[in-house]
This record gives structure tokens, C-alpha cells and sequence, in this order.
């Protein structure tokens, strides 16, 4: 090699054109290259073959790709990729039904429903076979008749769940399609049953809340907010259901109210039922106590006989009655099954639940100022309550109200309504005499202030009332139902239980109470009812209201006080609200109030007659 100036290197000799290794490089011109072998030709041909065929294929996938594009992120109606389904329009969703917390008590969830075209399918017999090794649930006759038939869309099973889904599309069977569904669930089980209610396999509303506003469930997305409050209903129903279990009763019923709005925070009705399987309820778990079932109150009537007895004048306060000897009316005869051996003022009979006092007051407004004062509060028409199940009271004839209905009516004998029409009429009672209309659905503020008030009683007899419930658990028949720091007061009841046959049973009765606190500032309301409870050791054998509810209720509020913002008064502060709550009676009643120690009112009562 020979190297020139300044390190460049010269330009070699020119290579000789041949052929192989060495040749010189062919001209880069278009118009100048030329194929020296038709070996050339042939490649390059091949190359501008497969140059077309590539350019074709990216603009197909290009239309591909921007269509895809298109359905996913454009399209208002994306497809569901089932295999052998046959699309059709979405199923229309059933709206929410939430407590008055937003807890959802009822929902619709998507599910995929399979039927089959039977004109389809190719071979039934084997179809059937594989199908019931998948779904072992079927029916194989109906099975069988259903592909051998000739319907083009025949239900095989509805709501899949994703399993079962799997291992049917997995068996592509030709004529098999899916088709999208909906299936209502109850995310808190029995707890709320009764109200909530439940609907058939096409959502169809068939009880509850769900019968009762079917349209607007079907026809408004938004969800049905009731009154409930699924914390108190939860606490409600552990109580009663630990009562019924306790004192072996067939059946409970109970409800928490809001006594100034008429809101149901809870209603419970026991046995119950899982409404995700309502076929396989009895009637009786199916039953209503709270709103179906009508009952004798029992001596809770005499908180209407002394409200109305003090309201219209025709009684005072501070009046007494001969209760020493048993009443004699008709083919009747009344007694107290805890006889005092003197008359008796109002505050006493209330207090020691009289039936021969209650009478004797009845006497003296008579029959047709009770059976209007009692249809003012909504005890002789059927409830007006958001619930389809609603039974009608048993209310004697206004040609047949005469003494002896009148007398027995004064202590909830003769006269049948339910537990809904019972707490609204006493929170109207307490509520300064202010109406209450029990309702399911939660209020508002502006509705609140829609409804017109109309008063049944006077502040003064209601402030009278509620001096004389809060006697009853201290001084009387409800003892067992104090709670420290709420000012609860009430009044027990317990009546000789009807059979089918409107007779009454031997040894058989409803033993209730019903309560309100703080009793200085009524807010809430607690009803408690046991079906034929059965005395305990702890109750020394007595199953009347005192014993078995009045501990329910009591349980009941202790919880659902602080739950609800309402801290218990302080011993100093309860004190001086009682002595607040004392003066409508007037210090001469209370005062003279008898307290007899070892003496247990509620052991005795029963507002039988004979």
C-alpha cells in the first residue's frame, strides 16, 4: 500500500468488471438498472408481490382496528360476547330500597338467564344428558319435553351464576342461548322481611314495600328510602327474638316510632322468613303481626279511657272510685285480679291497671263520646300505613255500644286493632294531643310542615298523661321497664287470647308494653308484644306484660338512646325533670302515691272478663 501526502490514502487501480466477488456495484438509476438473469426478474417480482400484499393487510387491519375503536369507546350499546346468544333489549333495573341511612335493604343485581330454541337443537337426547350433568337441578322431564318441543325461546334455568354459565357455553351445544336478566336481593336477610317484602322471579312486587310501591320501583331509578333505620330494627329484633325464646312464646311483635313524626325506625314481626326463599315460609312466618294481626290490647286501652275521661271534664285527676267490689253488667262480670280494699283516685287506678276504676270512669263520658274519641285516633278504621298486608280492626257496632261494651272497651276488652294503630294513637296521646300518623317512608322537613295539625286532646291532659305513664314503671305494673337516665314511662297490658273462632283461650294471653322516653321531651316510642309467653323461674312463673315486655322495651331503649343522640340525663338532671313532669298532677297525688315494698304489681294484672 502506498500512502500520499498528509496520510490520505490514494485512489487505488480501479477492480476489473467481472462477474462474482470483485464486481463493480450495479448503478443505482432506475433508469439505468438493469436484471442481468431472469433468476432477478423472478425475485424481484416476488418482492413487489409482497410489498402489495402488506400494504393491503395494514389497511385492513387499520378498518378493523377503527371500528373496534369505534364499538368500545363511541357506541351506546356495547355488545356482551356470549356464545350462541341471541342479543335483546337490556333488562329494565328495579330500583333500591334503602333504610333511612342509605343501607341498601333491596337490590337488583345482573344475571344471565338460559333458554333454548328447540328447533335447534340437533340432538335432544344428548343435550338433555349433558345439561343435567351440568345442571343437576333440572327437571328431566320437563327438560326432555322442552327441547323435543318447538319453541323458539324456552326457559331451562334462570340465574346463572357465573360457574354454571361457564360450564353450559363451555358445552356448545348449538341452539342454547343466554340471555341477560336481573334477580332482586336482600342483603340483610330476614331482619326487615315483613316490611320489605319480596318479589316473584320476574320482579314482580308480591309483598311489603316491594307490592306496595311495585310502580314506582319499576318506573323511577331513584331508590324508595324508608323510615327504617336497620341499626334500631337490628336491635329490636335480637330483643324479641331473645324474649320469645325465653318465655317459649308461639310469636312477637314490636316496633320502634318516632313519636313526633310518626316514622317507623324499626318493625319486627316473629317467626320470619328469608325473603330471598319465600316459598319455603310457613303462613305463620309469612304473617304480619305488626299490621295483619288485629289483638285485644289489653289494659294499654286504658291509656285512651284516662285521656279521654280527664279531657273531657267529665273526670278529675284527683277523683276517686269504689274498685272494692267486682262489677256486675249484663251477663258480665269485671274484676281486678289485684284488688285493693279501697277506693281508688285516677292515678291509682292508672297506676295499679284497674279494670273495675276504668270502668267506672267510662261510665261517666258513656259510649258515644268513647267510640268517637277512639275513631279520632285512628283505632276504629283500617291503618293507612305503606303495607298491602293491613288488617281491619274489630270494632263492636255503634248500635250494639251499650254499657257493657262501653265498660269493657275502658280496659281494651271487646275491641281488636293493630300494633301500627296502637303506637299511633298513643304518641298522639303524648304528643301535647297533636296527631300521629304512623308512616313507613322517611319524612321530610317540608313534608313534615305540609301535613295540618290537628289536636284530639289538650296539652295540659297530654302533660297529664305522661306524668301518669312515667307512675306506671315507677310506682306500678311496669317496674322491670326503667331505664336510668331516660325518663321512660308506659303502660303494660295483658288480654285473654281470641282463638279462630273469636272464642277466648283457657290459659292463653298477649302480654304487652308499650313505652315512651324521655317522657319530659317525648321523642320515641317502643312497643313490645309476646304471643302466649310462658312464665320462667326468674319471673316466678308469671308471664303478664310487666314481666316479659316491659324488660324488652327497656333493653330496647338503652340501646337505641345513644345510638340516636340521645345521651341519658344525669341522676341531679333526671331528678329535677321528674319533679317538672309531676306538677299537672299536682303535688297532692304524687305525694300520695303508695309505695309498697315487696309489693309487684305487674305478677297480678289481667283485663279479663267473665
Amino acid at each position: 500500500m502506498i500512502i500520499g501526502r498528509k496520510g490520505k490514502r490514494p485512489h487505488s487501480a480501479r477492480q476489473p468488471s467481472l462477474p462474482g466477488l470483485f464486481a463493480s456495484p450495479a448503478p443505482t438509476s432506475p433508469a439505468s438498472r438493469r436484471l442481468a438473469t431472469p433468476h432477478e426478474q423472478a425475485v424481484e417480482v416476488a418482492r413487489t408481490r409482497l410489498t402489495a400484499a402488506a400494504v393491503l393487510f395494514s389497511i385492513a387491519y387499520l378498518i378493523i382496528a377503527g371500528r373496534l375503536a369505534f364499538l368500545t369507546l363511541l357506541s351506546d350499546t356495547p355488545e356482551i360476547p356470549m356464545a350462541h346468544q341471541e342479543i335483546s333489549d337490556s333488562v329494565a333495573s328495579r330500583a333500591d330500597i334503602t333504610d333511612r341511612n342509605g343501607t341498601v335493604l333491596a337490590t337488583s343485581l345482573p344475571t344471565i338467564s338460559l333458554c333454548a330454541d328447540a328447533k335447534k337443537i340437533l340432538n335432544p337426547d344428548e343435550a338433555a344428558k349433558q345439561l343435567l350433568a351440568t345442571l343437576p337441578d333440572l327437571d328431566a322431564q320437563k327438560l326432555n319435553e322442552d327441547l323435543h318441543g318447538s319453541k323458539h325461546c324456552v326457559a331451562i334455568k334462570r340465574h346463572l351464576t357465573p360457574k354454571q354459565y361457564y360450564e353450559v357455553n363451555k358445552l356448545g351445544i348449538a341452539g342454547l342461548e343466554f340471555r341477560p336478566d336481573e334477580r332482586r336481593i336482600y342483603p340483610t336477610g330476614n331482619v326487615a322481611a315483613h316490611v320489605v317484602g319480596y318479589t316473584d322471579i320476574d320482579n314482580n312486587g308480591l309483598a311489603g314495600i316491594e307490592k306496595q310501591l311495585d310502580t314506582r320501583l319499576q318506573e323511577q331509578p331513584e331508590p324508595a328510602t324508608l323510615s327504617l333505620d336497620l341499626r334500631v330494627q337490628t336491635i329490636l329484633h335480637r330483643e324479641l327474638a331473645n324474649a320469645m325464646a325465653n318465655f317459649q312464646a308461639e310469636g312477637a311483635a314490636g316496633l320502634v316510632m318516632d313519636a313526633t313524626t310518626g316514622e317507623l325506625l324499626a318493625m319486627v314481626s316473629l317467626p320470619d322468613f328469608d325473603p330471598q326463599h319465600p316459598g319455603i315460609a310457613t303462613d305463620d312466618q309469612r304473617f304480619n303481626r305488626d299490621t295483619l294481626g288485629v289483638y285485644e290490647m289489653g289494659s294499654t286501652f286504658k291509656i285512651f279511657n284516662t285521656a279521654l275521661a280527664l279531657d273531657s271534664g267529665a273526670v278529675h285527676v284527683g277523683d276517686s272510685f269504689d274498685t272494692t267490689h267486682p262489677i256486675e253488667v249484663g251477663s258480665q262480670t269485671i274484676k281486678d285480679f289485684h284488688a285493693e280494699p279501697r277506693w281508688l283516685n285516677v292515678a291509682e287506678i292508672f297506676t295499679h291497671s284497674s279494670n273495675i276504676g276504668s270502668a267506672r270512669m267510662a261510665e261517666r263520658f258513656g259510649g258515644a263520646r268513647q267510640r268517637a274519641f277512639l275513631s279520632r285516633l285512628g283505632l276504629t278504621e283500617k291503618t293507612s300505613i305503606e303495607l298491602p298486608e293491613v288488617g281491619t280492626p274489630l270494632v263492636p257496632n255503634a248500635r250494639d255500644w251499650g254499657e257493657p261494651t262501653t265498660m269493657t272497651v275502658a280496659f281494651g276488652h271487646g275491641i281488636a286493632v293493630n300494633s301500627v294503630q296502637l303506637a299511633g294513637a298513643v304518641a298522639t296521646i303524648v304528643n301535647d294531643g297533636i296527631a300521629v300518623h304512623p308512616t313507613l317512608l322517611k319524612q321530610t322537613v317540608a313534608s313534615n310542615h305540609i301535613a295540618q295539625q290537628e289536636h284530639i286532646i289538650t296539652p295540659h291532659t297530654s302533660a297529664m298523661m305522661r306524668a301518669l305513664m312515667r307512675l306506671v314503671v315507677t310506682h306500678g305494673t311496669a317496674k322491670g321497664a326503667e331505664v336510668a337516665g331516660y325518663m321512660l314511662g308506659g303502660k303494660t297490658g295483658t288480654a285473654d287470647k281470641l282463638d279462630s273462632h273469636h272464642h277466648y283461650t283457657a290459659n292463653a294471653r298477649l302480654s304487652s308494653f308499650i313505652g315512651v322516653f324521655p317522657l319530659n321531651a317525648p321523642k320515641y316510642l317502643v312497643f313490645a308484644m309476646l304471643d302466649d309467653p310462658k312464665g320462667n323461674a326468674k319471673t316466678y312463673g308469671f308471664a303478664t306484660g310487666g314481666w316479659v315486655a316491659a324488660p324488652v322495651v327497656s333493653k330496647v331503649a338503652s340501646q337505641i338512646g345513644p345510638l340516636l343522640d340521645l345521651p341519658p340525663l344525669t341522676p341531679d338532671m333526671e331528678a329535677n325533670a321528674q319533679r317538672q313532669l309531676m306538677k299537672p298532677l299536682g303535688a297532692q297525688i304524687v305525694d300520695g302515691m303508695p309505695v309498697e315494698e315487696g309489693s309487684n304489681y305487674a305478677a297480678a294484672e289481667s283485663d279479663s272478663v267473665q
